[in-house]
């Protein structure tokens, strides 16, 4: 248990170091889409979970919100990041820090709509036992 903590902290204190600088039924992950834990821990009633999320060219993560906030990093590729009025609230290429705000108000979707897979590692900062995100049905958006 003392290494599994360690090892979650070590990642939310490289995450809220990289991030510090900036900011999925009704509507499912496209084809392809994978996520894999790298990391998991609870400390009293938060679990903390470290994930790589891949997303494959042309697929989206689905409409979604979280039950806690999310820090990542994007590894790979570009994410464009769209809010529940369709519009983009960012385009986060290789490199660039990535936060989303906790609940119900916060709908939004993550789409590739470049031409090589995009790679995220995301830390997970939710209630205790709370899935990794709730779906949400697409706003009226003219795309998934």
């Amino acid at each position: 248990m003392r290494i599994a903590l360690r090892t979650a902290i070590t990642g939310a204190v490289t995450a809220t170091t990289v991030l510090t600088c900036g900011t999925a039924g009704a509507t499912p992950a496209g084809p392809g889409v994978t996520a894999r834990i790298l990391s998991q821990a609870t400390v009293g009633g938060t679990d903390y979970t470290l994930r790589e999320i891949t997303i494959p060219p042309g697929q989206s993560t689905g409409w979604h919100y979280h039950d806690g906030p999310l820090y990542g990093v994007v590894k790979q590729g570009t994410l464009s990041h769209f809010d529940s009025g369709c519009a983009s609230d960012g385009v986060y290429r290789q490199g660039a820090p990535i936060k989303e705000p906790a609940g119900p108000g916060n709908v939004h979707i993550g789409r590739n709509l470049g031409d090589t897979p995009v790679v995220l590692d995301v830390l997970y900062v939710l209630p205790h036992g709370a899935p990794f995100s709730e779906d949400a049905p697409n706003p009226g958006c003219p795309f998934q």
